[in-house]
């Protein structure tokens, strides 16, 4: 084993040990409840469903079936559980909680509850992003879903996030195009601009998230009270294929459109194929273009319109 690993292994035992004794599952008491951890996990399970069959639970939170058939029994014995054949198989038993069980989880539901609402309270919001997006990365991955993609997410941008944008613009550009650094300090005083000058309902910064990271950007700023413009569509390589330059702009548009503004317009260049194929394809029409010399390349600079 070598080092990265020893430390991966130990910090895995030791966030085991905080969330345990976080959790308060170290004690059979869970929440304060009176429950084991497994029993309030089994009344979690009875609670969500009422079709429960002992095999399938077992399987599905990977009990013992001798262990499992003891804790449904207490429950039964209190008249928390009822017992049914299944109709789909005769010879196995259907688990419903009564109103009884229902009475007994709500307390313990409540307390699970609050207990999430108390650890939110005092994080600030972009920390409560950060957690969430941190929690359903260590799910994913520990599941084994890690290789399944994610549906991709738009969302409004968050603190960091526009110096993700300027990072991305700089890097991308370099990297496809051989723009020079002069186009990620035009981004940045764009984005700079937008923050220090932005005007809720009337601008608006999309982010796409991917895996719980930024994958793309699209950005509506006020031109003039009737125009306003498109600006900073991007989205990451490892995002692509996934349409969310069409969703970005669509996102805008729709933005737009809804702000009471008469018409979008964008700038571009002739050679970002992908970007204006999802313009056209939105109905923007091309109304003027001009050669000049920019970010260390001769290009071609388009100026289009879409008139609601």
């Amino acid at each position: 084993m070598d080092a990265v690993e020893t430390a991966a292994v130990a910090a895995i035992r030791r966030f085991n040990r905080f969330h345990t004794s976080w959790l308060g599952a170290l004690g059979g008491n869970l929440h304060g409840s009176g429950f084991a951890l497994t029993e309030g996990r089994v009344l979690y399970e009875l609670a969500q469903r009422d079709d429960w069959q002992a095999g399938e639970m077992a399987k599905a939170l990977d009990l013992d079936p001798a262990y499992l058939s003891r804790i449904l029994q207490r429950f039964a014995e209190r008249g928390w559980l009822a017992r049914s054949r299944s109709a789909a198989d005769g010879r196995a038993w259907r688990l419903t909680l009564t109103e009884a069980g229902r009475a007994a989880f709500r307390p313990l539901d409540e307390a699970s509850r609050e207990q999430a609402q108390a650890i939110l309270s005092h994080l600030a919001p972009a920390q409560q992003g950060r957690l969430v997006d941190a929690l359903t990365d260590a799910e994913r991955l520990l599941s084994g879903e890690g290789a399944a993609r994610p549906a991709p997410i738009i969302r409004e941008h968050r603190p960091g996030d526009i110096g993700w944008v300027i990072g991305a613009h700089g890097r991308l550009y370099a990297e496809e195009y051989g723009w020079d650094l002069s186009f990620e300090a035009l981004v940045a005083e764009i984005a700079a601009e937008f923050l220090r000058k932005f005007k809720p309902g009337r601008e608006h910064c999309f982010i796409a998230e991917l895996d719980g990271a930024p994958a793309g950007s699209a950005f509506v700023v006020e031109e003039d009270e009737a125009t306003a413009k498109l600006r900073l569509v991007l989205v990451e390589k490892r995002a692509q294929g996934l349409g969310l330059g069409k969703r970005l702009v669509r996102e805008a548009v729709g933005f737009a459109r809804a702000a009471g503004y008469a018409r979008m317009v964008l700038w571009t260049n002739d050679i970002l194929h992908a970007a204006r194929a999802i313009y056209i394809a939105e109905g923007f029409k091309l109304v003027a273009e001009e050669r000049h010399h920019s970010f260390g390349q001769d290009l071609v600079g388009q100026n289009w319109e879409l008139v609601f």
